[in-house]
Formats: structure tokens, sequence, C-alpha cells
């Protein structure tokens, strides 16, 4: 990212300290984009606003918020993503595998802006050596009123990321694709409310709900997407039951709305 769209985005650039660097350290270096993902922004143009959610976002109204969406050249000659385990002390969405991101605040200057603050704020992230490749369009999940602008980058110049904050996150993890691409790792993830959708097997996680639907749906616009069995149904753990996540609506008896 240039200094002109650092100053634009309103976020100062800044070195991570050695006691934030945990995971993706080493010595930056640059990395052109890979091939699949200029094939994933060519797609954009040509998609219905459903083929990422059935719920379109309301003409006004919604609690506005982004994700970074990280991409980066990985340790395994490929390229991996950046997420999160979020803080298992969290009131709201504990222990769950999530992009960097949150509520657009009225200093930033739109949801790239908000995705690389939120990703500064929560890993440490260098926003320098980010490039932002495309807005994809905002998702609606009804049962939080949050619209989310998830922005997809190319982490053109890696740096030290690791926990800032240990009551928001409780671990940092460079995600490769060649692992969330293994038809081994994917299956399908039931909600006691009705909620059926994609998940994920990463490094002894399970990333599941809105994070992996929607990662689901960028590495099938890649052209990246193996064949998987999406007949392997499995419940989801009951500890994470009651953790709600923004896409699933939460059974009867837990109504309060999340942070």
């Amino acid at each position: 990212m240039t200094d002109s769209v650092c100053a634009a985005a309103g976020i100062q650039a800044h070195s991570v300290d050695e006691g934030a660097a945990g995971a993706g350290g080493g010595v930056p270096s640059p990395a052109r984009q890979p091939d699949w993902m200029a094939h994933l922004v060519g797609q954009l143009d040509h998609l219905e606003s459903e083929f990422f959610s059935r719920f379109l976002p309301p003409d006004e109204g919604g609690r506005q918020s982004a994700v970074l969406i990280l991409f980066g050249p990985g340790d395994d000659g490929g390229e991996d993503v950046v997420l999160t385990e979020r803080s298992h002390s969290m009131r709201s969405h504990a222990g769950q595998v999530s992009f960097p991101g949150g509520a657009i605040d009225p200093t930033d200057s739109g949801p790239a802006a908000a995705a690389l603050r939120e990703a500064q704020e929560e890993v440490g992230l260098d926003p320098a050596g980010v490039q932002i490749v495309a807005e994809l369009p905002a998702l609606y999940l009804p049962p939080s009123n949050f619209v989310v602008t998830p922005i997809l980058a190319w982490w053109s110049e890696p740096s030290p990321i690791g926990v800032v904050d240990h009551r928001e996150v409780a671990r940092v993890i460079r995600a490769p694709l060649s692992e969330l691409t293994d038809p081994a790792r994917r299956f399908t993830i039931t909600h006691p409310s009705g909620f059926v959708g994609p998940a994920f097997d990463i490094d002894g996680l399970l990333l599941w709900g809105f994070t992996a639907g929607l990662l689901s749906k960028v590495i099938e616009l890649a052209g990246l997407e193996q064949s998987w069995d999406r007949g392997d149904h499995r419940p989801l753990p009951a500890h994470f039951v009651g953790a709600r996540d923004g896409s699933v609506a939460p059974p009867a008896r837990a109504q309060e709305d999340p942070s």
C-alpha cells in the first residue's frame, strides 16, 4: 500500500514491537499477487448480490462494520489468510475464529480504513505492507443487525503480527490456503436453531458460521475449490451453541445483543 493510500485510509503505519510478534514473523519481502486473486476479482462484476448471502442489507440502518480478508505468501510456498481466535472470556463470539475487523468508526474514511484500523488494533498489522484489492458486497446479519463489508487484501510485504490485547484475541493464525482447500478438512456444521453451513478444521480449531461461509465463497470464486463431502454433517459443539455468531439466530434462552 502506498503512503497516499494509507493517508486516505486515515491510518498511520507503524512497526510492531517484538512482544507483539508471534504469528507471521520474519523479514518483510515484496510478493506479487497470485493469479487466482485476479481471477476472483474478475468474477465480482458478474455476481448477483445473493451469491454471498440471501440476506441483503436494509436500505437504511444496520450496524456498519468491516472485516479484513488478508491473504499473503505462506511458508509452504503457497498463500495463507490471517484469522483470529477470539478470547474465550468475551461476552459474545467467545472462542470463535474470525477475520480481523469490527465496527466502522465516524473517523474512518470507509470500510477499508476501518478494516485496516481494526487489524492494526487486534493483531498489530502494519498497513504499509497491505494492498487493498477489492471491496466485496456488504452482507447483512439479521440476528445482530450488522452490515458487514468484507475487504479483500494482499499482504505484499508481510511483517510480524500477534496478539495485541489478550482480552479480545486469544490467538492469531495464518491459515494455509492448502489446508483450507483440503477436502479432508471441510464439512458441514449444523446448529440447533436450524442453521446449516460450511465449516473447516484449521490447526485444531473449528471455523464455522459467518467467517466460514464467506471464506468458502471466496475460495469458490478464486477457482480453488476442490470437491468435498457436503453430506458430512456434524453438530456444532455444545460450548459454541450459547456463544452467538452474528449469522445464526440464537436459541430462545439467549436474546442479549452482541457487543
